[in-house]
């Protein structure tokens, strides 16, 4: 067999970015979210609910599902991390969950225009989003043996700016050829894909998760082309021994001090900003009355933002360390969710504006832009941070922790904004949770030592 070059390893590790990225970017933000919510509203509507609660009810109907998503993730993660540390192999499960994210994509296809099958429909996208999710975590265990620690930083933040340019390119072809606007044409004034397409029953937008699917199957090759398994490895899988091995790891937490309050404060903020993730979209859908065009230009514009600022944040992350590129960025999305809190279609800071006005549209495509390239750089540090504080006897293990820090408390932003939402009827201030979610990760982040738990 042919010795597969580091620089070879380092592209098809890439790739997974690059393949999966489409289902946050074009699924969970920017296409199917506001679609599904978009349908979620009409059916309350039809039910007789006053627009305003309407609008609402769909927004924690999407908020609690992704409560639930966030839950499975999140217990889930650790206990296969160490499974699959046990086993010796990582290769078979991404390929399996791979085979979850590709079902659960391409089912989206099935969504009923008429909104009566919105809860199977989101079961299938919870499918598909916990395959992504669980696939992730043994692609990251396989950082750590792509370079040496100075070179990791740049390595992550080159993976996350590849992977969004995926979703730039992904999305535009999807606006250009694929969805609809209310007049039935495409972006660019065609018929939904030439015609093949019919508008009326939104087939443009129910297409996206078939193409979600059809593009991670092609681009997936590459990585199971250059990223193979180090030799020697085991092929069984030891439920015992694994779970053992990951209750002492989590029972010595609290005597980690540094991991231990990485791990919280990665928490809390991964929530946060998962929570700006999900609800942007839908945030210009019920707020700024963006069609679900609108919604994927503004998504564009945030995928390049976050292209672009990866790019030079893993660079930023070379020279001052992950740590000090944590801090920025999560002080610049905290402005952000302060901005949209205080943001509408008609008033600014409580501030009323001229009938018309272009002020909350600006406004918010500068908020896209942040979201997008300030959580890049967020999630690429993050991930540079856990390799320092990573056991290199048992990466997918670590990880596994990361990915239940991450999820465990996934549902904490979800719910919140559901609760925020339902409680003071407005959908600005359901976002206002995550301004607590990210100052809380900020304060948390003064006893993490910047090069990982030995040094601490």
């Amino acid at each position: 067999m042919a010795v597969i070059s580091t620089r070879k390893r380092i592209w098809g590790w890439f790739f997974f970015d690059w393949a999966s990225q489409p289902y946050h970017t074009v699924l969970l933000t920017f296409i199917f979210g506001p679609f599904f919510v978009s349908l979620a509203s009409e059916n309350f509507l039809a039910q007789g609910i006053e627009t305003d609660d309407a609008k609402a009810n769909a927004q924690a109907m999407w908020s609690f599902t992704l409560t639930i998503i966030g839950l499975m993730i999140g217990f889930g993660a650790p206990v296969l991390g160490a499974l699959a540390d046990s086993g010796g192999r990582r290769i078979p499960w991404i390929v399996a969950f791979s085979m979850m994210f590709m079902i659960g994509a391409g089912g989206l296809w099935f969504t009923s225009p008429d909104g009566s099958n919105l809860t199977l429909m989101l079961m299938v996208f919870a499918l598909g989003f916990i395959g992504a999710e669980f696939a992730l975590i043994f692609t990251n265990a396989q950082l750590p043996s792509l370079g040496v620690e100075e070179e990791i930083g740049q390595i992550s933040g080159s993976g996350f700016s590849f992977g969004y340019a995926a979703g730039v390119l992904s999305l535009f072809l999807l606006l250009l050829i694929f969805v609809e606007q209310p007049n039935g044409k495409t972006l660019i004034g065609l018929e939904p894909l030439f015609g093949l397409l019919d508008a009326d029953t939104r087939e443009g937008a129910r297409s996206s998760g078939p193409f979600v699917a059809l593009w991670y199957m092609v681009f997936m090759i590459p990585y199971f082309l250059w990223v193979r398994e180090a030799p020697g490895g085991g092929t069984g899988v030891k439920l015992g021994p694994a779970l053992i091995r990951l209750w002492h790891s989590i029972k010595a937490l609290p005597t980690k001090r540094s991991l231990f309050n990485y791990l919280g404060s990665s928490m809390l903020y991964r929530d946060a900003l998962n929570g700006l993730y999900s609800f942007g979209g839908t945030f210009a859908l019920l707020v700024l009355d963006f069609s679900v065009v609108q919604v994927g230009v503004f998504g564009i514009i945030a995928a390049i933002g976050a292209s672009v600022f990866s790019f030079f944040g893993g660079r930023a992350d070379k020279r001052f360390g992950p740590k000090p590129v944590i801090v920025v960025s999560i002080l610049v999305l905290m402005g952000v969710c302060f901005l949209l809190v205080n943001l509408s279609r008609d008033t600014m800071f409580g501030i009323t504006l001229a009938e018309g006005s272009a002020a909350p549209d600006i406004v918010f495509y500068i908020c896209g832009v942040l979201i997008g390239g300030m959580g890049g750089i967020l999630q690429s540090a993050s991930r540079t941070l856990m390799v320092r504080h990573c056991d290199p006897v048992a990466p997918t293990e670590s990880f596994g922790l990361y990915g239940l820090t991450g999820r465990a408390t996934a549902f904490i932003a979800p719910f919140l904004i559901g609760v925020a939402t339902s409680v003071t009827g407005s959908t600005q201030l359901g976002v206002s949770p995550l301004l607590v979610l990210f100052l809380l990760g900020l304060i948390m982040l003064r006893w993490v030592h910047p090069k990982g738990e030995l040094a601490s």
